[in-house]
């Protein structure tokens, strides 16, 4: 007990009425700031992911409109749309 004694009169002497209530908003904005953080960064990866997919896409289609106009050239021979 003399061991659970001596941090008392510490914590009590550190502990005011408003100290428990700050503690809990403390841990609070802690919290949610990584929670912010977490959801930031998940944003952030699925953000340059949707890029990727995006400039992926892109690209197979510029692809795909290059193979088209071969086809039509080769097919048709003068019939071009722009």
């Amino acid at each position: 007990m003399m061991a659970s004694n001596e941090p008392q009169p510490d914590t009590t002497a550190n502990s005011k009425p408003e100290n428990p209530s700050d503690d809990a908003r403390a841990d609070v904005t802690a919290a949610v700031e990584e929670l912010l953080n977490s959801l930031s960064n998940k944003f952030a990866g699925v953000s340059s992911e949707i890029f990727a997919k995006m400039d992926e896409m892109s690209r197979r289609l510029d692809n795909l409109e290059a193979a088209l106009q071969e086809s039509k050239a080769k097919d048709g021979g003068s019939t071009k749309s722009s």
